[in-house]
């Protein structure tokens, strides 16, 4: 029997959790007109700027919905850009939408206006929305491959991994920006407490399960949560279980859903298992995020965006804090995907479209990834900053946690967008059956391939 589920917890906290979902949210199409498939050629076709020609665009992030960890270093971020940049005016702003956490929706609504801002961060899982529907422009379009290549390579180039993240039929509609790859971070005071030894954490789940078990027998606290089994976590986490499994959520030619599949199911029939056996709790995402910034919760698998939450917790609450790979399924090898965003340019006015590339190179420079990974977690995209000393080798060594996560980076696989318009839809679905069959008891097969079935009329028609 299926216990009834928590209420939720502080606003604040909610919103948090919405944002390290990054689930945004779809619906109709914002115009008729699919992008423009001129091939890209080494050369730009936006103009550089003169050197006294003044622009001032719209930059919408939903960083800067968060008034805790992340708003203060994005905004930190754009006083150093307009320092080296001040012809460029830079409007920062939130998702403007009504709804929390409807971050493309917020885009979307303002395109029907006539007015997307100009350079937007968008999840991982809306670029084929953003770049048919919305119409995100092709960068490499833009400003040439030569200058695209060139903003991914310098002294401390783009992990190979993270390159294609903003890709789509042979076009960059995004530059990827900032995610994390699923860590399980772990409450050592806790596991001492039940016996078991933080150097050594689980890497399976059937270990997760067994040790989970022992801190809630030895230690009177609960064993482990996974943030990927719930509507309200999105499925970028989701997608890592199904793959670490040996599926996938759609086939590779993108017309056929997958995760009715044994492997989908197996994954939810996983984590089902963590729940009946009393080795997870029945909590939303927001309860099990505060249980383990309060010690009280063994286990958490999460982002790493929440690093500094959990590190200042651990410091208030008296505990210590380590952090693991993914586990896997037996002998099978963890597959992670990545959370996270890109910032796409959705202007039409050449001179916006230049200032826009000059920031989003600014975003995803030495300097603001040496911010970004430092004081809020996220994986530095250019991976060799954690050796440089200039950059990110003190940090690095002092915090020892962001190990697993680049580690992962190597073997990352991506976080996919489902295509067409219904793709917020599918995703719910998909998510919805899940959460129904590990914690409300309903058949995993069957909940699962229902759910595929229903998806499969949101597809696109082609």
């Amino acid at each position: 029997m299926a216990r009834p589920r928590l209420a939720r917890a502080a606003v604040g906290l909610a919103l948090l959790s919405t944002l390290v979902a990054a689930c945004a949210t779809g619906g109709s199409s914002a115009g008729d007109g699919a992008p423009a498939d001129a091939a890209a050629g080494a050369a730009a076709t936006i103009p550089e700027l003169g050197p006294d020609q003044k622009v001032t665009i719209t930059f919408e992030s939903y960083n800067l919905a968060n008034t805790g960890t992340w708003k203060p270093v994005i905004e930190g971020l754009l006083a150093d850009f307009a320092k080296e940049h001040p012809n460029i005016t830079v409007k920062a702003q939130p998702p403007q939408s009504a709804s929390a956490g409807d971050f493309v929706g917020s885009i979307k609504t303002q395109a029907l206006a006539g007015n997307p801002p100009d350079v937007a961060q968008i999840t991982f899982n809306a670029l084929d929305f953003a770049a048919t529907a919305l119409r995100a422009k092709p960068i490499d379009t833009l400003v040439g491959k030569d200058a695209l290549a060139g903003a991914f390579g310098g002294e401390h180039p783009f992990a190979p991994a993270a390159k294609p993240l903003g890709d789509l039929d042979g076009h960059t509609y995004a530059m990827p920006y900032v995610f994390s790859t699923p860590v399980l971070w772990i409450n050592a005071t806790l596991f001492k407490a039940a016996g078991l030894d933080p150097a050594n954490p689980p890497k399976t789940w059937d270990e997760v399960k067994a040790a989970a078990l022992a801190i809630k027998e030895k230690a009177g606290k609960d064993g482990v949560y996974l943030d990927c089994t719930t509507k309200a976590a999105g499925d970028w986490c989701f997608q890592s279980l199904v793959r670490s499994n040996g599926g996938q959520v759609i086939s590779d030619d993108r017309r056929t859903l997958a995760f009715g599949d044994d492997a989908a199911v197996g994954a939810v029939e996983m984590a089902a298992d963590l729940y009946e056996s009393g080795a997870t709790p029945n909590f939303s995402q927001a309860q099990a995020m505060d249980a383990f910034a309060k010690g009280n919760l063994g286990m958490i698998l999460e982002t790493s965006a929440l690093q500094g939450m959990f590190i200042g917790g651990a410091q208030s609450a008296g505990w210590e804090l380590t952090a693991a790979a993914e586990p896997g399924f037996g002998s099978k090898p963890a597959v992670p995907t990545n959370s996270g965003s890109g910032l796409s340019i959705f202007s039409n006015d050449p001179a916006k479209q230049r200032a826009g590339w000059e920031l989003i190179k600014f975003l995803t420079s030495e300097h603001a990834y040496t911010e970004i990974s430092s004081k809020i977690g996220y994986l530095p995209l250019r991976t060799s900053l954690v050796d440089d000393p200039a950059y990110l080798k003190p940090w690095a060594d002092e915090h020892p946690l962001i190990r697993p996560n680049l580690d992962q980076l190597t073997r990352l696989q991506p976080w996919v967008s489902f295509p067409g318009n219904g793709y917020q839809q599918i995703t719910d679905l998909m998510m919805s059956a899940a959460e129904s069959a590990i914690y409300q008891g309903k058949d995993p097969k069957t909940a699962m391939a229902d759910a595929a079935r229903q998806a499969t009329d949101l597809l696109p028609k082609t």
